[in-house]
């Protein structure tokens, strides 16, 4: 019987092939998957970037129609308060449609806030009780305020100075000046976050006086003056709503006593609230003040800010054609 011996490298030749050919496949696995992986990156990129810049574009157009809320209802600055079609100077919201968003404006006197700068020691000590600090806390709190406010580096017996903030590792120091705005209430020495989101509404530096105006003031601030007890300030409130929806003049509260101060100031707080594309919400804040002595610039733009309070849902709101039609 005739015998035929293969050379061994001759039947390794096919196995060696096969194992060529399982290694590419691997490695074109590897590459596909690789590929569609960086596909699949590339792709939630553009969506991530597209709906950043759909999110960017949004929050502009919010700007801008809040922007021109604000101007709009700067207008009834110039208004006489007598005037029966006015809008009145307190907080209450003015919703409107315009351009497809949902807008509520919001209109406050700062003769209705507390000045941090200019009320009455005791004022600003019920302020701070108010908003929740015991007797002993308030009475610190007042004693830092008028050290952050005053000309010297004299500290009163329970204020702070300049070394009082380096001890507590502090970066800042107290001005040794009157406050410019009301969100330098926060540097203050023992000022707590939580005590400041209280009183941030609450307070201003543009009113210039030593009480508030119980015309315009909000509930929270009437609260806080001193002697004052809740039944008088809701009796108080609903007589003003009272007096407001009949036109006739709003009643003195005289529970405030001497904290009480009815001139109207110049500048007021005007909070504009958008809505657009249904969930997406802008909220801005001015302080703006009449200037009528330069003809080309009726008002002056005091504080422009965000709100640090989450916007409200603005109401069904009129269109502003029909809003028009109104006045």
């Amino acid at each position: 019987m005739l015998r035929i011996d293969v050379p061994a490298p001759m039947r390794a030749a096919p196995m060696k092939r096969r194992s060529q050919r399982g290694v590419a496949l691997v490695l074109v696995i590897s590459v596909v998957t690789l590929l569609a992986i960086a596909a699949g990156s590339f792709a939630y990129s553009v969506r991530t970037d597209a709906r950043a810049a759909r999110n960017a574009a949004l929050v502009a157009r919010g700007e801008a129609i809040a922007q021109a809320a604000i101007a709009r209802t700067a207008i009834e600055l110039f208004k006489p308060q007598a005037s029966p079609e006015v809008w009145r100077r307190q907080d209450e919201p003015r919703p409107w449609a315009f351009d497809g968003a949902r807008v509520s404006v919001r209109f406050a006197d700062e003769s209705a806030k507390i000045d941090v700068n200019s009320a009455n020691n005791e004022l600003l000590k019920g302020l701070f009780r108010f908003a929740g600090a015991d007797e002993e806390e308030a009475v610190r709190l007042l004693d830092a305020v008028l050290d952050w406010r005053d000309a010297d580096a004299l500290k009163r017996p329970f204020g702070a100075e300049e070394p009082d903030y380096a001890r507590a590792g502090l970066r800042h120091r107290p001005a040794n000046y009157p406050f410019q705005s009301t969100e330098e209430m926060q540097l203050v020495f023992g000022m707590r976050p939580e005590l400041y989101q209280r009183i941030a509404p609450m307070i201003t530096v543009h009113s210039r006086q030593p009480g508030v105006n119980p015309h315009y003031a909000t509930r929270e601030v009437l609260l806080a003056i001193p002697g004052v007890t809740a039944e008088q300030v809701d009796a108080y409130l609903a007589e003003r709503a009272a007096a407001a929806a009949e036109k006739r003049g709003l009643p003195l509260f005289s529970a405030a006593g001497g904290y009480a101060n009815y001139a109207q100031g110049g500048a007021a707080t005007i909070r504009a609230d958008v809505e657009v594309d249904g969930n997406l919400r802008v909220s801005r804040e001015a302080v703006v003040v009449i200037t009528p002595q330069f003809s080309r610039r009726p008002y002056a733009t005091l504080a422009w800010r965000e709100p640090l309070a989450p916007p409200p849902s603005p109401a069904a709101a009129p269109s502003e054609e029909a809003l028009v039609g109104r006045r």
